[in-house]
């Protein structure tokens, strides 16, 4: 059949099971934009290029499927790298395809040109430009199959304007499998040995691929043998936070009590997680522990210090087949005492309480985000999907809020702003029948928020909560830390974001006293449609100043919900 490559670009995404791609359109790939307008992928038409790019990346994390951006040359890619960025720290599958300019004008400074494989060559696993017609459907299969293997990452596509409108008439291409390894008995019985005799071993899990209740059963495998599980940053609905076994997460604004737990173990376990510099409080933080990595990446990306055992395996395979092994042989001489501190610990971090009866929190104006943020965790009942950004206001959510489900976090974890509201977009197209919920800061919000608009064109219905003190929280912690009494560079004036969303025929609530959270909650959680709450709180009041602790911190920081350790953007 003969068809323009671009079409048969669209012909390929269709057979790899894509159901969307999120797209900011341009004048240089208007063929593949004709080849979606009768395809069964919808097409999500976004505001601005480094949201589309957030959402597809949500939608990967979610689903396990590479998410598929569309962006135009030059200034359109300029704006979406900071979701490959994302993607690449994160370890998440991205195709982001970019239109070019024809190859006739190429390295003539033409309207819009610049270097695919310069900007992106860092920071994608795979740079390819299509440069001909009859390798488009090849091209793109092997992008997916690239960004979706070994440690998943993003693909960036180049697409020359003239490529795309030639004919051919090359087969269908299908997808590629993407290859699985198994862990050997040979491993098993070794991680088995060494888990029997360790004293305080304990799981560390992270990364995608928590999408089909793996996590569950290893919490459960966990539980029977005695062994804490903790989980990385902004990747902690790898399991369900109940059972004696969930000990809590690690990375920016972790308690102090579970991270000094954490350093406690004698044996750590990695599973699609690493010994990062997040997990690890900058390198401080278990690092005499004996190690052992399961993963995909045979070179440990991202992993410091020591490894004694690497097992390459999915975390499906994996917990497949560790939970075929008894719990008992697990065990060893272990009691549940070590088990169980850990997982009390986490308990007393988790339980809802009143910011006012946090050790160093003062009386404030405004809402109590403890009161707010234990209110939400009750409505939405662990099923909910929660979407982050970063900045501080985004930990009490991380602490009070429960997950139940797998596949029902997307945070960035390298600390990039203003994926929260796309996230919530996405979440909400890819689950419509699910609780999108985005948490974050006035200045997060604002990064990315005309994505709302995207969710009204699309039919999404996203629950925004922004957190509102008219500053950059975070830098203004590490500046009364540093340069105490000199603010400088973090103010902020906001608008009524409630009104802005009423703009838009949403749901909008303005809360300015905590006794007025939960009545307004309630009516944004009941609207028909995208609804929004502007929590309003005290500009003035800030954590308590600290820098990374670390294992000889004698501060009470494990009774603050909002204690960062370094800059996230």
């Amino acid at each position: 059949m003969s068809r323009s490559a671009g079409h048969h670009i669209v012909n390929t995404l269709e057979n790899a099971g894509i159901e969307r791609v999120y797209a900011v359109p341009g004048e240089s790939y208007l063929d593949v934009l004709d080849g979606l307008y009768d395809s069964s992928i919808e097409t999500v038409v976004c505001r601005q290029e480094g949201g589309a790019g957030f959402m597809a990346l949500s939608e990967s994390r979610l689903t396990g499927r590479p998410g598929i951006a569309m962006v135009t040359r030059g200034p359109g890619a300029a704006n979406a790298m900071i979701s490959v960025h994302t993607a690449y720290q994160d370890a998440t599958a991205l195709v982001l395809f970019v239109g070019l300019v024809p190859i006739a004008d190429r390295a003539r400074e033409s309207f819009q040109e610049f270097s695919l494989a310069e900007w992106f060559s860092s920071t994608a696993k795979k740079v390819i430009i299509v440069d001909d017609e009859d390798r488009a459907g090849d091209l793109t299969a092997e992008a997916m199959r690239i960004a979706a293997s070994g440690r998943p990452g993003p693909v960036v596509v180049g697409l020359p304007e003239d490529v795309l409108v030639r004919m051919t008439e090359a087969p269908d291409t299908k997808p590629a499998p993407i290859a699985e390894p198994q862990p050997s008995d040979a491993d098993l019985q070794s991680l088995t040995t060494r888990i029997a005799a360790a004293a305080k071993p304990a799981f560390v899990l992270g990364g995608d691929g928590w999408h089909e209740g793996h996590g569950h059963d290893l919490l459960d495998l966990a539980s029977s043998a005695g062994i804490p599980v903790f989980c990385d940053w902004r990747a902690y609905d790898a399991v369900p936070h109940t059972g004696p076994a969930w000990a809590g997460w690690l990375g920016y604004g972790r308690a102090e009590a579970v991270a000094a737990g954490y350093g406690d173990a004698d044996l750590l376990v990695f599973v699609g997680a690493t010994r990062s510099d997040v997990a690890s409080d900058g390198y401080t933080r278990g690092f005499d522990a004996e190690t052992v990595i399961v993963g995909l990446d045979p070179e440990a990306t991202q992993h410091a210090g020591r490894i004694d055992q690497q097992i390459l395996a999915s975390p499906r395979s994996f917990v497949t087949a560790l939970t075929s092994s008894d719990a008992a042989a697990l065990r060893g001489e272990r009691t549940d005492l070590w088990m169980t501190t850990c997982s009390d610990v986490q308990s007393k971090v988790a339980a809802h309480r009143p910011d006012a009866e946090v050790a160093g929190a003062v009386p404030r104006t405004g809402v109590d985000l403890g009161v707010a943020f234990g209110i939400l965790d009750d409505r939405l009942g662990g099923e909910a999907v929660l979407t982050y950004g970063a900045g501080n206001a985004t930990i009490w959510g991380h602490r009070f809020i429960q997950h139940r489900r797998p596949a029902s976090l997307v945070g960035a974890r390298n600390g990039a702003m203003g994926l929260a509201v796309p996230g919530a977009v996405a979440a909400s197209l890819v689950f419509p029948e699910r609780r999108a919920v985005a948490v974050c800061g006035d200045g997060d919000f604002f990064m990315n928020g005309q994505e709302l608009a995207t969710a009204f064109a699309h039919g999404a219905s996203p629950l925004v909560i922004v957190v509102d003190n008219g500053v950059y929280g975070t830098i203004v912690q590490h500046q009364v830390n540093h340069y105490p009494g000199r603010p400088s560079g973090t103010r902020m004036v906001n608008p009524d974001f409630a009104t802005w969303m009423s703009s838009f025929g949403g749901h909008g609530e303005r809360v300015e006293k905590t006794e007025d959270f939960e009545a307004a909650l309630d009516r944004a959680l009941a609207a028909d449609g995208p609804a929004l709450v502007h929590v309003l709180i005290d500009s003035e009041l800030m954590p308590r100043p600290l820098t990374r602790s670390r294992p000889d911190d004698s501060s009470n920081s494990h009774d603050l919900p909002h204690t960062f350790a370094k800059d996230e953007q």
